[in-house]
């Protein structure tokens, strides 16, 4: 298990898929996120890597994300349009999210509901947290799809406790 989780985050990080997921309050000084987003964000920052699952028809899919960052006190993720897990996310909003931190033997689990945001504004910020990304997409181009969550209930779980969810 260690072994595919590390060559996934190889590939992942080779073709520059993770990056520098910090806030920058300055862009938002009016409001902070929750304690909760907050550690969410953190957690799936450490992890580099979660997964993603969405429906097509009655077909769960699943795939490795490496993109979050929190933007005008939302949690955000990004991909591109013409992929189909875009498609997937317009047919159905509800989505599914696991992330597992090894070495500390956590994982958390995210249900939530996605929201296109297609202003400029957004997708500038998340590539701007990914300067990797800019090579593939631009904040002016017709793929870059940027999301926020909402509704969300994420689960922190261990083998050495209980579960502890949290909503925002």
């Amino acid at each position: 298990m260690k072994r595919l989780v590390g060559l996934l985050c190889v590939f992942l990080f080779g073709f520059g898929l993770t990056g520098t997921l910090a806030s920058n309050p300055a862009d938002n000084e009016a409001e902070q996120p929750s304690k909760e987003m907050q550690e969410v964000c953190d957690f799936l920052k450490k992890c580099g890597v979660y997964f993603l699952a969405t429906a097509d028809g009655d077909q769960p899919r699943v795939r490795p994300f490496g993109t979050a960052a929190i933007f005008e006190n939302k949690l955000y993720i990004q991909t591109g349009k013409k992929k189909r897990v875009s498609k997937q996310m317009k047919a159905n909003p509800k989505v599914e999210i696991c992330a597992l931190d090894l070495e500390a033997g956590q994982w958390l689990r995210i249900e939530a509901t996605v929201v296109e945001d297609d202003r400029r504004e957004a997708k500038q910020y998340l590539l701007d947290q990914y300067p990797g990304l800019k090579s593939t997409y631009s904040a002016d181009d017709d793929n870059t799809h940027v999301l926020y969550l909402k509704n969300v209930t994420a689960t922190f779980s261990s083998f050495a406790g209980e579960d502890r969810a949290v909503r925002f």
